[in-house]
C-alpha cells in the first residue's frame, strides 16, 4: 500500500506574542473536530465488499491525532533537517489485521519550544492524493481562521464516459493499460536500498533557462516545454547518467499527473486522481534534454479523457481481486504537483507555511517530486524533492548539466 506524507512548517516569528507552548495545539484540536464534519470519507473505515474490493464505511470513527513537542525553533530545525528527521513530524500505523479498527488518516501537531509549528498528515494513497491532502489542511486552516470551510470537498463517483465521444470502433489506448497491468502482475514487494532526499529551490529564472534549453531547435514543431516537462527532462537525463544506463539511452521513467482537469472534475473532488504512465528511454541520448522533454510531452498528450476512461473501465472490469501492494513500480518516478495548493493553508493572520514537503512511499527506482514554490518567488519557480539511493544523490550533485542551474539546497541529503 502506498503511503502519502505531507508536512507544513510555520515560522515562530509570525505567531501572536505571549502564546504558551500547547495553546496552538489546543486551538487546532478544537477546530479539526469541527472541520471533520465535512470529511466523512476521512473519518470512516475501510471494509471489503462482497467482491473483495475496498470501500469506505462512512462513520464518525475519526482520525488519529498525535501531539508532539520539539526543542528549539522551527527555523533551527529546518536549517539542519534531513529526510529521517523530517519524517518524525508525521505519524503512521500499519493496517491492523482487522482493517475496520484502523484509521486511514493520521495527523501530528508538533509545537517547537522556542516557537513555530509543524503539521504532518499521513494517509493511504488508496483514498487520497497530494491535492486532497492539501485540500484537507486548507479546510482545517479555513475553519481555524474564520470558522467557515471556504473550499468544501466533493465526494462522488467518477463521471461515466461521455456518450458523444464513445466510439465503439476506436481502439483503446493500450499503453496506459499495459503499464498498470505490468505493475499489478509484477509488483515490487520490498527494497533494500537506503534512500536519501534532497530538496532544491529553482528560481523563476533557472526554470526559464531550463525551458529554453529543452526547447527543440526546429521552430516548425511548435514545442514550448512547460516547467514540469523541462525539469522532468532535466532530472531524467541527469539521473540516467548517475544510474549508468547501459546500451545507450535513458532509464525508463514513469510520470505521474493529477487528472482532475482532464476528467472534467472540480478541483474539490476528493479522491486519488493521480495517474502514471511510462516514458521509454530507449533511443534517447543522455545529453539530449530537448528530446527527453519532447518524449515526456508526447506521453502527456496521450493521457486524454478517452484514454483515462479506457483505463478506468479496464480496472473496474478486471478480475484482479487484490489490492496491489505498491503501484509506483521500479522505474524512476517523476510526479507533477503543480496543482497542489499547499501555500494557502493559513491558520492565523500572516501565519502561512514557510516550508511544505511531500513524501510518497515506498521509493524503489528513485523519485522526483516537482512542487510549486511559495508565493512571491515567481510564476515559474519550483521546489523539487529528489529521492535516490545515497550514492546516487552525491553523483547527481556533481553532474555537469545539473550544476549549470545551481539551485539552492533547502534540505541536504543524509550523508552515509
Amino acid at each position: 500500500m502506498i503511503l502519502l506524507n505531507i508536512i507544513f512548517g510555520y515560522a515562530s516569528d509570525r505567531a501572536p506574542s505571549g502564546r504558551e507552548v500547547g495553546d496552538m495545539t489546543k486551538k487546532l484540536r478544537e477546530s479539526i473536530s469541527e472541520m471533520l464534519c465535512g470529511f466523512p470519507m476521512v473519518t470512516g473505515r475501510l471494509l471489503k465488499d462482497d467482491e473483495g474490493r475496498w470501500r469506505v464505511k462512512c462513520n464518525d470513527a475519526g482520525v488519529r491525532l498525535v501531539e508532539a513537542r520539539a526543542k528549539g525553533s522551527v527555523e533551527e530545525w529546518l536549517r539542519s533537517v534531513d529526510r529521517e528527521k523530517e519524517l518524525k513530524l508525521v505519524h503512521w500505523e500499519d493496517m491492523y489485521y482487522k482493517p475496520y479498527f484502523w484509521s486511514t488518516f493520521y495527523v501530528q501537531i508538533t509545537e517547537f519550544e522556542e516557537g513555530g509549528l509543524a503539521i504532518g498528515l499521513s494517509c493511504t494513497h488508496l483514498l487520497a492524493d497530494p491535492t486532497c491532502a492539501a485540500m484537507f489542511i486548507k479546510a482545517w486552516a479555513n475553519t481555524t481562521l474564520g470558522s467557515e470551510m471556504l473550499t468544501p470537498p466533493l465526494f462522488h463517483p467518477l463521471p461515466p464516459r461521455r456518450c458523444s465521444n464513445h466510439n465503439l470502433h476506436r481502439h483503446p489506448y493500450t499503453a496506459l493499460i499495459d503499464h498498470y497491468e505490468s505493475l499489478i502482475e509484477k509488483p515490487i514487494l520490498s527494497t533494500t536500498s537506503h534512500h536519501s532526499t534532497m530538496t532544491l529551490a529553482f528560481t523563476s529564472e533557472m526554470v526559464q533557462s531550463c525551458m529554453a534549453m529543452a526547447k527543440t531547435l526546429d521552430p516548425t514543431d511548435g514545442f514550448d516545454p512547460t516547467p514540469f516537462e523541462a525539469l522532468a527532462g532535466l532530472f531524467w537525463v541527469c539521473v540516467s547518467k548517475v544510474k549508468g544506463k547501459k546500451h545507450g539511452g535513458l532509464t525508463n521513467m514513469s510520470i505521474c499527473l493529477d487528472m482532475r482537469k482532464v476528467l472534467g472534475l472540480d478541483k474539490g473532488f476528493f479522491g486519488n486522481c493521480m495517474v502514471r504512465n511510462r516514458v521509454h528511454g530507449e533511443g534517447l541520448e543522455e545529453s539530449g534534454l530537448s528530446k527527453a522533454a519532447f518524449a515526456i510531452r508526447e506521453v502527456v498528450e496521450k493521457m486524454d479523457h478517452e484514454g483515462l476512461m479506457d483505463l478506468v473501465e479496464w480496472l473496474e472490469g478486471s478480475d484482479y481481486q487484490i489490492t496491489p501492494p505498491f503501484m509506483n513500480g521500479g522505474d524512476l518516478n517523476c510526479v507533477n504537483l503543480d496543482c497542489v495548493d499547499s501555500n494557502s493553508a493559513i491558520f492565523e493572520d500572516c501565519f502561512n507555511p514557510i516550508r511544505v514537503s511531500c513524501y510518497v512511499e515506498p521509493v524503489f527506482g528513485g523519485q522526483i517530486l516537482i512542487l510549486p514554490s511559495p508565493p512571491g518567488e515567481g510564476v515559474f519557480a519550483r521546489v523539487v524533492m529528489v529521492t535516490l539511493p545515497g550514492d546516487e544523490i552525491a553523483k547527481l550533485c556533481e553532474d555537469v548539466l545539473f550544476l549549470q542551474f545551481n539551485p539552492s539546497i533547502l534540505m541536504a541529503a543524509t550523508k552515509n
